[in-house]
C-alpha cells in the first residue's frame, strides 16, 4: 500500500500540489487523470523520491519514506519519452536493473526472455535501441520496468508518443502485464478514454488538487462537479449558463430547450449545463433548434467533429460518418435534453442523466 498524506509541493512561491491524500493498493492500476499542469508528474516525482514534499507524509508498506531518495526505493519508472541505453543491446537494456542488483546470470536470462516474450520483442534482443521503431523502444523500457519487480511502478503517459495502432495494442496489454506483479501501479494520462479503458481507479486532478476519485465509469456517468465532468470529457464538454423556468431552459436571446425528465424537479433558477459532444445533434440546413454557424470541421476516419458558434459560445458535435459541412454554414444544434448535466453556481452536480 502506498499512502500520500496531505502532500503539498511548493516551488518558487507556486503550489504545484496542494493537500493531496491518496491510498493506492498493490495489484491495481491507479490512474492520475488531468490536463497539463494539473500535478500528475509532480505527484509521480514525489512518489518516486526524485523530489521531496514541502509538507505531508509518504508511506509505503507501513513505513514512512518521505525524503528517502529514489536510489533507496524499489521503484520502476517509464516516461512519455522512452529512455534506453543506446550503447547497450536490447537484452542488456532490459537486464540492467537485474545486474545492478547482482542477480544470477541464469535468473537474468530467464526474466529478460520472459519479459521480452510478453512484450513481443524477443526477436530484437541482440539489436541496439536505435535499430528499433519508437513503439519497440517503448516496449524495451516497459520490459525493463517489468523485470525489476519493483514494489512501485510509475508510468507517466508512456503511450503518448506512439502511433494510434501501437497505443491501442499496448492499452490492452498493460493491465495484463503489470497487474500480476503485486506492485502498486500508477499511470498518468490526460486522456479520459485511456482511463476508461485500463484503470481500476481514477483520480481526477485539477490545478494540483484532487477533484474526485472513483471508478472511471462512475466519474464519467456521475461527475460530482463541473471540473470533474470537464476532465472526463473528450471532445471537450459543451457548457453554457442557463435559466430554468418551469419546463423550459433559457439559453439567452430566443434560444430555449425543454427540460429533460431528470431535471423536472430542479428548482427554478440559474444553472450551468453540460453536454457531451456525441449527444449534440446537428441539422443542416438550419431548421428547428439552436441557430448556429459552423466554425470548423474535423474529419477523423469514420467520425466528424463539427465546431459551431452561437451567442459567443462554441460547442462541438461528434457525428458518425463523414459530413460535408464548411465554415460559415448555417446549422441548427439539437441537444439531447435527457443527456444534460446540471451544475449549481458552486459547480456541484445537481442533476445527471440516467446511466
Amino acid at each position: 500500500m502506498l499512502e500520500l498524506k496531505s502532500i503539498t509541493k511548493h516551488e518558487r512561491g507556486q503550489a504545484h500540489v496542494e493537500g493531496v491524500s491518496l491510498s493506492l493498493e498493490p495489484g491495481k492500476l491507479h490512474i492520475l487523470l488531468g490536463p497539463t499542469l494539473s500535478g500528475k508528474t509532480t505527484l509521480m516525482r514525489l512518489m518516486a523520491g526524485l523530489d521531496r514534499p514541502t509538507s505531508g507524509e509518504i508511506v509505503m508498506g507501513g513505513q514512512t519514506i518521505t525524503g528517502v531518495p529514489v536510489r533507496k526505493r524499489n521503484v520502476a519508472m517509464v516516461y512519455q519519452q522512452f529512455v534506453n541505453y543506446p550503447s547497450l543491446s536490447v537484452y542488456e537494456n532490459i537486464a540492467s536493473p537485474l545486474r545492478v542488483r547482482g542477480a544470477a546470470r541464469r535468473d537474468i536470462r530467464k526474466k529478460v526472455e520472459g519479459a521480452a516474450e510478453v512484450l513481443g520483442i524477443k526477436e530484437f534482443l541482440s539489436r541496439r535501441p536505435n535499430e528499433l521503431s519508437g513503439g519497440q523502444q517503448q516496449r524495451v523500457a516497459l520490459a525493463r520496468a517489468l523485470v525489476k519487480e519493483a514494489s512501485l511502478v510509475l508510468l507517466d503517459e508512456p503511450l503518448a508518443n506512439l502511433d494510434y495502432k501501437l497505443r491501442e495494442e499496448l492499452r490492452t496489454e498493460l493491465p495484463r502485464i503489470f497487474k500480476g506483479s503485486g506492485a502498486v501501479i500508477v499511470y498518468a494520462t490526460s486522456e479520459p478514454r485511456e482511463a476508461m479503458l485500463i484503470g481500476d481507479s481514477v483520480t481526477c486532478l485539477h490545478e494540483g488538487r484532487i477533484a474526485s476519485t472513483g471508478t472511471a465509469r462512475a466519474l464519467y456517468d456521475h461527475p460530482n462537479t463541473l471540473v470533474t465532468a470537464k476532465i472526463m470529457s473528450d471532445p471537450p464538454l459543451n457548457t453554457i449558463r442557463i435559466e430554468k423556468k418551469g419546463a423550459v431552459l433559457k439559453l439567452g436571446g430566443s434560444s430555449r430547450l425543454h427540460v429533460g425528465t431528470h431535471m423536472e424537479t430542479l428548482a427554478d433558477g440559474p444553472y450551468e449545463i453540460g453536454l457531451r459532444a456525441h449527444h449534440l445533434g446537428i441539422s443542416a440546413p438550419a431548421g428547428d433548434g439552436i441557430k448556429a454557424v459552423v466554425a470548423t470541421t474535423e474529419v477523423t476516419g469514420s467520425e466528424t467533429m463539427v465546431h459551431a458558434e452561437f451567442m459567443e459560445t462554441r460547442w462541438v458535435s461528434l457525428l458518425h460518418g463523414v459530413h460535408a459541412l464548411n465554415a460559415g454554414d448555417k446549422i441548427s444544434l439539437n441537444p439531447d435534453a435527457d443527456k444534460l448535466f446540471a451544475f449549481d453556481e458552486t459547480g456541484a452536480l445537481v442533476a445527471a442523466p440516467a446511466s
